[in-house]
């Protein structure tokens, strides 16, 4: 039976709306302060080079130019290695991505920085630096790095495969494997075995707010850092190692963020102005170029992927197999890990083996995107599992919900899944009138209808998060939390705490606090805020009403036992005539004993899987390749719903990111590894105008890991979207793009050769 609650579930205004919509709320370029100086930074041409020598002498003799810095002003921090939240990272090398030592593995790779009264000067001075370089070939596709014969990234990086390191170097990084059962033995006993091979290209995450970073590093050796960033803490914790400094001299204030979905967890400028500044003695401020993101900035890795699935007649899966290769950019650490744990997880496969390579090649070194791996993952095991089902004619969400992972499913990789929704969220996109309603077939002979469906998974994770609310005269409470609100969570987190204390969400006071003012916070990301620091607002709460009650029992004379707290009211179980509202009760709290303050520190283990269905209509012109989207429906296991605007916010932004990854979003780049589409005019993102209104379905299976049954909700959404966009178009045209994007281009060839 579902919980009845007051708060939770309703849809009020957020808390930081009027700031935003009126242009008050203050991003990281809108610091300003007494004699701040602006910084730029100077950018390799080259995609992999040998750097010989930097003169910046005569940088430094232009009028206005302050300081400039290179990697000799940054202490080598080592091959120490540090978890940001969302992927472990090589300090050495986040360093070295931060100015570059010794070589540069992508072309705008950041190699020094300028401060200078003006931004004009700062850009004046970085063309006045000389810079001399020995080319090295670049290689740039996942496949071409693997073979022996590639040039070499990195001198000193040597396969891990399996747990054991090769002997010589390579720009594979890593090899693992997972293993259930035995693929070999079911596969020979499968009625149905088909196997495919894919290609998914770099994509950016695409946040309207370019990275930037402004430092103060004060005259008593502390340093204050104002960011656009996903972690304050994440950003603490790289710059003390960067910079060899103890977290305690470091205090990072984020200010509003425009978008991240993964790509702002890593720093880039931050150690770069704090540098600048020590040398000046005055704060810097770096902003990005939009060019400057695209090619200095973390994005997803593009990837190979080769997939074999078999199924007995009767449609049952059998056996899995999947080798995956990901780019990790210019440093190893792609998500290949978290790719392959998902590509079968919406399944129950007894016989499962899966090989990953995280692989380096001359791109920038990749970041999380929502979901990070699983997108490119799940379009290739989606499309095989499409194709199963036409082979036996069984309806595609049929045979989902044969083979649908549920309660007690084990993953290859280890894990047994407790309660979940894959299977409701099937069962409720097939009864859909999206799905039942027949689709459309009296276009113009040149446009071909189709529709298709895909299946996603992402985990979810919990981590650390810390919360105090104190309660106010008035009977209001401020909650101050540390996680950065990227999708709407002051108003989340702040209703979850009114749920806890029986008042209204308007009457949470909610702020998002620096590094200084609230304990620690891991990154914003892993879809974790609205489970781990929506639980720390819970505990809050849980600590204000156990003081509340206290509190009453001293006004009463009675003991705290014979005080009930319900639904906001404290009541005198002894004598039923005594009893307080919060309000009332808050009002009293000076005269007896002071302010009440509630805190709470939690790492919570009870993490629930996320799990999507998405339905998509296309319409394909066999004269141009153009694919356009009709109608969109995506379906979501949500666990509770606690702001259901914001949830149906998160699937609609997913899934029109997944809609661009699948028909339009890609790297490009010539043979010297040049990106040649480092603008939104020319890297096509979807607008308005190529999206139908993404119709939603909230499906509620509560995780039982969480006092409310929340479940992360912003990652799921972008993974089935590009399985689900070519299950479509080969409904229309009887083709199967193994190709991402399925650009017009792509599609038309695909047509061509048929």
């Amino acid at each position: 039976m579902t919980a009845a609650y007051k708060v939770i579930g309703t849809r009020p205004i957020r808390h930081d709306g009027v700031d935003k919509v009126t242009g008050r709320a203050l991003y990281g370029a809108d610091i300003q302060m007494a004699g701040l100086l602006h910084g730029r930074i100077l950018r390799s041409p080259l995609a992999h080079a040998r750097i010989r020598k930097i003169d910046a002498s005569k940088a430094l003799a232009l009028p206005g130019v302050e300081a400039v810095v290179t990697s000799a002003d940054l202490p080598d921090p080592g091959n120490k290695v540090a978890e940001l939240g969302e992927g472990a990272i090589n300090l050495h090398h986040l360093s070295s991505n931060t100015l570059a030592r010794g070589k540069v593995l992508y072309k705008g790779q950041a190699m020094t920085a300028v401060a200078a009264t003006s931004a004009h000067i700062a850009e004046e001075a970085c063309k006045l630096i000389a810079v001399e370089y020995e080319p090295l070939p670049p290689v740039i596709d996942v496949l071409a790095a693997m073979k022996e014969s590639a040039p070499l990234l990195h001198d000193d990086l040597f396969t891990e495969s399996l747990g054991k390191p090769a002997s010589k170097p390579s720009n594979v990084a890593k090899h693992f494997q997972f293993k259930l059962g035995d693929v070999e033995k079911a596969f020979k006993s499968a009625a149905v075995v088909i196997e495919r091979e894919f290609h998914t290209a770099t994509v950016h995450q695409g946040y309207i707010e370019p990275h930037n970073a402004t430092a103060l590093w004060n005259a008593d050796g502390t340093v204050t850092i104002w960011c656009s960033t996903q972690g304050a803490f994440t950003v603490r914790a790289q710059v003390a190692e960067l910079l060899h400094l103890p977290v305690s001299r470091i205090k990072v204030v984020p200010m509003e963020i425009g978008g991240g979905f993964g790509g702002k967890i890593r720093v880039y400028l931050e150690p770069v102005a704090a540098a600048l500044s020590r040398k000046t003695g005055k704060p810097v401020k770096l902003t990005m170029s939009r060019a400057e993101v695209f090619e200095g900035t973390g994005p997803t890795p593009g990837s190979y992927i080769k997939v074999k699935m078999g199924a007995d007649a009767s449609g049952r899966l059998t056996a899995a197999q999947a080798y995956l290769a990901y780019e990790a950019g210019a440093f190893p650490g792609s998500p290949v890990g978290p790719g392959a744990m998902c590509i079968f997880a919406c399944y129950d496969i007894p016989n499962v083996l899966v090989d990953g390579y995280d692989v380096v090649v001359n791109k920038p070194a990749t970041s999380a995107y929502r979901a990070p791996g699983a997108t490119n993952a799940a379009f290739a095991s989606e499309t095989v599992v499409d194709e199963i089902c036409e082979k036996l004619k069984i309806d595609p969400l049929d045979f989902r919900v044969k083979n649908g992972a549920r309660e007690g499913t084990r993953r290859a990789d280890g894990p047994v899944y407790p309660r979940i929704g894959m299977i409701e969220t099937v069962k409720a996109a097939k009864k859909h009138p999206h799905y039942t309603a027949p689709l459309t077939t009296s276009p113009p002979h040149h446009l071909k209808r189709g529709r298709g469906v895909a299946s996603g998974f992402w985990f979810n994770i919990g981590l650390k998060s810390s919360a105090t609310a104190s309660v106010n005269a008035d009977g209001t409470v401020n909650l101050v939390e540390g996680s950065t609100d990227i999708g709407g969570t002051r108003t989340s987190l702040a209703m979850q705490l009114a749920e806890a204390l029986g008042i209204t969400a308007q009457e949470v006071k909610p702020s998002v606090a620096d590094t200084d003012a609230v304990g620690y916070n891991d990154v914003t990301g892993g879809s974790r805020v609205t489970f781990a620091t929506g639980w720390a607002a819970y505990e809050a709460g849980q600590d204000i009403k156990r003081q509340m009650i206290d509190r009453a029992a001293t006004i009463w004379e009675v003991q705290p036992d014979d005080v009930s707290y319900e639904a906001g009211v404290l009541q005198c179980k002894k004598d039923m005539s005594k009893r307080f509202s919060f309000k009332e009760l808050a009002g009293k709290l000076h005269e007896t004993g002071g302010t009440i303050v509630g805190r709470a520190s939690v790492d919570p283990t009870g993490v629930g899987g996320g799990f999507a269905t998405h339905i998509v209509d296309v319409e394909v012109d066999v004269e141009t390749g153009k694919v356009s989207i009709l109608r969109y429906t995506a379906v979501q296991d949500v666990g509770k719903a606690i702001h259901p605007s914001y949830v149906e916010g998160q699937m609609q932004g997913g899934a029109a990111q997944g809609i661009g990854w699948a028909l339009n979003e890609e790297y490009r780049y010539n043979e010297k590894g040049e990106m040649t589409n480092a603008s939104f005019l020319d890297y096509r993102m979807p607008t308005c105008l190529d999206l139908p209104m993404i119709d939603t379905v909230l499906v509620e299976v509560p995780n039982p890991g969480h006092p409310y049954g929340v479940r992360g909700v912003g990652e799921v959404p972008i993974v089935p979207p590009p399985a689900a966009v070519a299950n479509a178009i080969y409904r229309a045209i009887g083709v199967r793009l193994l190709e991402l994007p399925m650009s017009p281009g792509r599609v038309l060839k695909a047509i061509m050769a048929t």
